[in-house]
């Protein structure tokens, strides 16, 4: 039996190895084929394609190289033109007939000008092939050009070129692209005078290349810098473009000849022999392509769902959001690890559960049945997070946020709903913390902005007080008075009457002033027992009056004028009423302390109210604050907002970190900027809102 055994393991493993053996064999000879196959053809195909490229660049290389040579004799010939226009002395008159039979011939001149030594002009002549050029745009704009020119051409002797510019059409033509060209003129050794020319760069290229230029092709004259000053030829575009440039060297200037060519797809199979590999290698390839179609596309599918599934556990083993699918039932179907870690559950307790479910509140069961059947109505928008109250296994409970969303089949079909859930416990404690920490700011800055009412309170009360004491000195002293001794009769009746109306005077002021302490001391005790309150709606005067009170305590004080101003028809603010008064206050009081120095004038502050600019979001209303102070400097102006950081020697420095928080939690913006000629503005939006 293990000698029957051995032999049958052998015989399977040599017929075994016999069949890999043939399959690698026939496999290996297709691909060494299919790979000499298209080595060739593509060799075959790059070298043509080369072959056809090297020879339009060169060319290419050959006709630009043939244009900058004509130029050159094309201006060569012009000068020799125009140094005949002064043969035998001409005048005036004959030069200037000379000159228009010499444009007639040369197209690319437009503007012949003969100048003496000092750059006068003595005579002139336009091409009857357009209007003259410097109608419009007068000779002025290239004056520079020209004495340029004329001075490399006095230097050298010679012809000399200025650097292109543009010349303005004149009405109902097109501009022109031009180059001055200054050529001295001389007799016995000594300049004469100068003749100018005027070079249309475009009218060059059509009368010198344009004869030679085949369809597809285009001429240039650029700069070094690639800049297109004039352009001729070619209207027909194609696939591949060749380009070639020449550096025309002139005397004064460099301007670089561009020639460019456009030609259609070349040839890929420029002969039989190419055509007939390529068909082998087509019938090749559709063969093999046929033979491993099948089993590539099962392969192809295995390695992706083996792929997608180790992608989804990855992914799933490192969230950190659980994840809880349902079917339609409301059964689980699905939970990933980070959802049994928040539940303390383990998947397999889950699976298969429906409502009420373990990790419910007993207390909120009843709430969250409701709220799941809401849901699977498909009455509440997909994705909209819900926070919930769950409970681990051990029962302690903690906050949620539960997202969810529809289950679609790839075949369309509603499957069930998917729910991420977050657990938000450590974002709630943040913001406790955050809040706990403003509300000590908010205490702090108005134990601060109390301490200084009181002084301003007592400072205010001694006006009244004082007042109150002298009236009542004068009463007693009436009083008394009341009865003098001597007196008798008439004049003791006529004083009686006197000295009452008197009595009663003072006692009014009495009353007056003692109703103006009250008030005083009734304005600084509702603002240091007002709490914080919801948000409610106010309008902007209402504001301004709540505050007015106390700001025109310390404005007293510092002898300054106060002046509001509120903008018509103003819309109401959803604002928490305490804490936008806070802020107009110690704005103001910033702005009134920044004015108490002896030479600041006017002593104003401004605090006004207007609309804002309106945008996607709604309406704004813009508070602003306006002082004569000296300002802000740079190095305060960078740590203004810090908090603790305080420029006043009594100062905690929290009021204007304090007074951003505040309009940033309103959804709004503070700012500053300097008021001119000296002074500061302070500014803040907050948006028109109703009130939810």
């Amino acid at each position: 039996m293990q000698l029957s055994s051995s032999s049958f393991s052998s015989a399977w493993i040599r017929r075994w190895s016999r069949k890999l053996m043939t399959v690698w064999r026939r496999w290996a000879l297709w691909a060494l084929l299919l790979v000499l196959v298209l080595a060739m053809l593509g060799t075959l195909v790059w070298l043509a394609g080369r072959h056809e490229a090297s020879q339009v660049q060169s060319r290419m290389e050959r006709d630009v190289s043939d244009a900058a040579n004509d130029i050159r004799s094309a201006l060569v010939r012009n000068v020799q033109g125009m140094q005949a226009l002064h043969a035998g002395e001409p005048t005036p008159a004959s030069w200037t007939v000379n000159a228009e039979s010499l444009l007639r011939e040369r197209r690319e001149l437009v503007h012949l000008e003969w100048r003496d030594t000092s750059l006068r002009v003595q005579a002139q002549a336009d091409t009857p092939y357009r209007a003259p050029v410097f109608e419009f745009a007068g000779r002025n704009v290239s004056l520079a050009d020209v004495t340029l020119a004329c001075a490399g051409a006095l230097r050298t002797n010679g012809p000399s070129y200025s650097s292109s510019y543009y010349l303005p059409p004149p009405s109902g033509t097109a501009g022109l692209e031009v180059v001055e060209m200054c050529l001295p003129l001389s007799t016995g050794g000594r300049v004469t005078g100068y003749v100018l020319a005027t070079y249309a760069l475009q009218e060059v290229l059509a009368s010198t290349v344009g004869k030679q230029l085949t369809r597809g092709q285009e001429v240039s004259f650029t700069e070094v810098d690639g800049t297109r000053l004039a352009m001729h030829g070619a209207a027909r575009r194609g696939t591949r473009l060749f380009t070639a440039q020449q550096v025309l060297d002139l005397p004064g200037n460099t301007v670089v000849l561009r020639m460019d060519s456009w030609h259609g797809t070349p040839s890929l199979f420029p002969n039989v022999l190419t055509a007939l590999v390529t068909a082998m290698s087509i019938a090749l390839v559709s063969v093999l392509v046929l033979l491993a179609k099948d089993n590539r596309r099962r392969l192809q599918a295995e390695r992706d769902l083996a792929d997608a599934l180790a992608f989804r556990k990855a992914m799933e083993d490192s969230l950190v959001t659980g994840l809880r699918a349902r079917d339609l039932r409301g059964h689980i179907t699905y939970v990933n690890p980070a959802f049994c870690k928040m539940v303390g559950f383990s998947a397999d307790e889950l699976k298969g559960l429906s409502a009420p479910l373990p990790y419910w509140p007993p207390e909120l069961a009843e709430e969250y049945l409701e709220r799941q059947e809401v849901r699977f109505a498909g009455t509440l928008p997909p994705r909209e997070g819900l926070e919930s109250l769950f409970m681990r296994k051990d029962g302690t409970r903690f906050p949620v946020l539960v997202m969810e969303a529809p289950l679609i089949s790839a075949q369309g079909f509603h499957t069930g709903w998917m729910s991420a859930v977050i657990d938000i416990s450590e974002q709630r404690r943040i913001e406790e913390l955050s809040r706990a920490s403003q509300e000590r700011l908010q205490a702090t800055a108005r134990l601060a902005t109390v301490g200084e009412m009181a002084s301003l309170l007592s400072h205010e009360l001694n006006q009244p007080l004082a007042a109150i004491s002298s009236y009542a000195t004068g009463s007693m002293n009436l009083l008394r008075d009341r009865h003098p001794p001597g007196t008798a009769g008439a004049a003791t009746a006529m004083g009686l009457a006197e000295s009452d109306e008197m009595l009663q005077t003072a006692v009014r002021r009495i009353a007056e002033q003692a109703e103006r302490a009250g008030r005083v001391i009734k304005s600084v005790h509702d603002f240091v027992r007002r709490r914080d309150q919801a948000r409610e709606q106010v309008r902007p005067q209402a504001l301004l009056d709540a505050i007015m009170p106390l700001v025109i305590l310390q404005a007293r004080k510092l002898g300054v004028s106060v002046r509001t101003v509120v903008g018509p028809d103003l819309p109401a603010l959803h604002c928490d009423r305490t804490m936008v008064e806070q802020v107009l206050l110690n704005l103001a009081r910033n702005g009134m302390q920044a004015m108490d120095h002896p030479g600041v004038s006017p002593r104003e502050l401004l605090i006004q109210v207007r609309r804002g600019a309106s945008g996607s979001h709604g309406n704004w209303l813009e508070f602003s604050v306006t002082d004569h102070g000296a300002g802000i400097s740079d190095e305060v102006a960078r740590q203004l907002f810090t908090p603790f950081f305080t420029t006043k020697a009594e100062g905690m420095g929290l009021g204007l970190s304090l007074c951003r928080t505040v309009v940033e939690q309103h959804g709004g913006a503070l700012r500053y900027s300097p008021h001119q000629p000296s002074g500061t503005v302070f500014t803040f939006t907050l948006p028109v809102k109703n009130a939810n």
